[in-house]
Formats: C-alpha cells, sequence, structure tokens
C-alpha cells in the first residue's frame, strides 16, 4: 500500500506544480510596462491555410521598452500576421511598413495597471483551484485507499501531508502574485 500512497503524493505534487507553470505563462501574458516578443504568445496566423504561432513565421525583437518588431521570414504573410495580431485584440495597433510590422506599445494608464492587477489575481485564483482541486483528488484517492485496507492512521498523516504540499503551493502563488503586482504598479 506505501507505494500506492507514494503514488498519490508524487501525483498531487505534480499536478500542483503543473498549475503553477501555468501562473506563470498567464503572467507572462500580462504585459507590465515594457514590450517583450511573449506579448504576441498565443497569437495564430493563418499561414498557408495552416494556424501557426507568430514565432514560427517571424523574427519578433523589442528594439526599445516601447516598440515591438515583427519580421516575417516570407513577406507575402506580413498582411496575415498583421491581421492576426488585430484579431487576438491584445490592444495594439500594428504599423505595417512594407518589411516588417513596428507595433508601438503604449504607455499604461493607472487604471489600465489596476485592470492588469485585477486579471493577476484572476489568473492567481485559477491558479489556486487547479491546486485544491488536486488535493481533492489525491484526499479522495487516499479515502478509497483506505476502504481497501490502508491503515487509519497511515490515511491521516498522508492527508496531512498533502495538506501541507497544498499550503505550500498556495504560499508560492501569493508570492508569485505579490511580485507581479509590484510590478505591473511600478511606473
Amino acid at each position: 500500500m506505501n507505494e500506492e500512497v507514494q503514488f498519490c503524493l508524487d501525483e498531487a505534487e505534480e499536478s500542483m506544480q503543473n498549475a503553477m507553470f501555468h501562473l506563470e505563462k498567464g503572467f507572462q501574458k500580462i504585459r507590465a510596462g515594457k514590450a517583450s516578443p511573449q506579448m504576441l504568445d498565443g497569437v495564430m496566423v493563418n499561414y498557408y491555410g495552416v494556424p501557426t504561432a507568430i514565432a514560427q513565421t517571424a523574427n519578433i525583437n523589442t528594439p526599445d521598452p516601447r516598440q515591438i518588431i515583427v519580421q516575417p521570414w516570407d513577406k507575402s504573410i506580413l498582411h496575415d500576421i498583421e491581421k492576426a495580431i488585430l484579431a487576438a485584440n491584445l490592444g495594439f495597433n500594428p504599423s505595417n511598413e512594407g518589411e516588417v510590422l513596428r507595433i508601438l506599445v503604449p504607455a499604461i494608464t493607472e487604471q489600465r495597471r489596476l485592470e492588469l492587477v485585477k486579471q493577476a489575481k484572476a489568473e492567481a485564483e485559477k491558479s489556486k483551484i487547479g491546486i485544491r482541486s488536486a488535493r481533492r483528488s489525491a484526499n479522495e484517492y487516499i479515502k478509497q485507499l483506505e476502504k481497501e485496507g490502508l491503515a487509519e492512521d497511515e490515511a491521516k498523516r498522508t492527508q496531512d501531508t498533502i495538506q501541507e504540499l497544498t499550503n505550500k503551493f498556495i504560499e508560492k502563488v501569493d508570492k508569485l502574485m505579490d511580485a507581479k503586482e509590484n510590478d505591473i504598479m511600478k511606473v
């Protein structure tokens, strides 16, 4: 039975780690003042009839903190990339300069910063929900093992360990959220 308990703990930790990974990915998409190529992650370009990530169709550079330059490898899809950026509804208005797209990243207003903090908090809450869901699944599995013959004190110890793991990951989420909020609110 001990192997199954360890498997349950490993599975719960892996699920909680995945929730953290998704949180970090979500935070990368929330821009906090300066331009970065990650702002265009998730933009899909219709590349000869196939939806393709923009990073696989062009070089994306940030020559300074206020602009992004998108230089497609195939100049014929420049218009498609422009349409994809507009359709992604990121608040950007790309300027087509013939061979490259220049995206001027507007300065963030105080109101927009507060909206971004709210968005970051929503991402953090989704992550916490994922962590709690992993805890619930692990606890249900332990209860099932207990019905199948796992000692009651062993089950209780394991559930305590699962709760400690949950608390550790929730604390990590809170720390990441605080850091992101400070980053967003810094002018």
